[in-house]
């Protein structure tokens, strides 16, 4: 039974974001390249966060004091490398003109790689622990813990990772058109959404739908915002005939 519950949340969490990985990323190198370097940019945020965590002793034990300026890391982090992208812009042209890749031609689908390198590293630390302790020994309830901990944690994830892919597309656009509210709105729900999960902390399962539910509708605003500013089309959408195909207007 064990192995069905982790095989179960490790799917759950992680299937959508491999299958982005997969039919978006993994044939193109470059790509590659910088999905890894954004996932380590997130974890020298989360370096820095660790030292933070260490050094102020009297608040090791306030789990908000550490998720709140883990959050801010992250969004730093988010920042420093759009600004080593944006700088480096004209030689990664040049480096990688011989290559059949668009990621410098349409600065979205930079933003939406950095997002998933963000989100896919975000997601392997928030789980792996949770997903190790699924394999037993043991099963959860007998001590009166929810027994739909392991799942609500992988849905968590999920949403995580999905939402990160979204902000680094609004957090990105926004710096580059000076739409600087859309930027406040990624740091603004990156920090409710982490503060949400706090409410996990007391291990009542009648608190998880408080945490679930405005997760995904954060993660749904995220979504239209990311595909609006991208250049999303309606006509798109009702031209694949309501199938799901959405025409984004690439930008040189």
């Amino acid at each position: 039974m064990t192995a069905f519950t982790f095989f179960g949340c490790a799917l759950t969490a992680y299937g959508t974001p491999l299958a982005l990985f997969l039919l978006t990323i993994s044939s193109d190198p470059v790509k590659i390249i910088i999905l890894i370097l954004s996932a380590f940019f997130w974890l020298l945020s989360l370096l820095l966060s660790a030292i933070l965590w260490t050094a102020v002793v009297p608040l090791k034990e306030e789990l908000a004091f550490g998720l709140v300026f883990s959050v801010l890391f992250q969004e730093v982090f988010r920042f420093l490398i759009y600004l080593l992208l944006d700088r480096a812009d004209t030689y990664l042209k040049k480096l990688t003109e011989t290559e059949e890749t668009q990621i410098f031609a349409n600065k979205h689908i930079l933003a939406y790689v950095v997002g998933l390198g963000f989100g896919l590293m975000s997601g392997a630390f928030s789980l792996v622990n949770v997903l190790a302790a699924s394999l037993g020994p043991g099963t959860l309830g007998f001590n009166g813990e929810p027994h739909n901990f392991f799942i609500v944690s992988a849905i968590m994830t999920l949403c995580m990772v999905l939402l990160h892919t979204s902000w680094g597309v609004i957090f990105f656009s926004s710096l580059d058109t000076g739409t600087y509210w859309q930027t406040g709105f990624v740091v603004v729900s990156h920090m409710f959404v982490s503060c949400l999960s706090l409410l996990n902390s007391y291990q009542s399962g009648s608190l998880y739908a408080a945490t679930i539910i405005p997760s995904y509708l954060v993660l749904l605003v995220s979504i239209t915002l990311a595909v609006k500013v991208a250049g999303g089309s309606l006509g798109g959408f009702k031209a694949g005939g309501g199938g799901g195909n959405l025409e984004v207007q690439a930008e040189q």
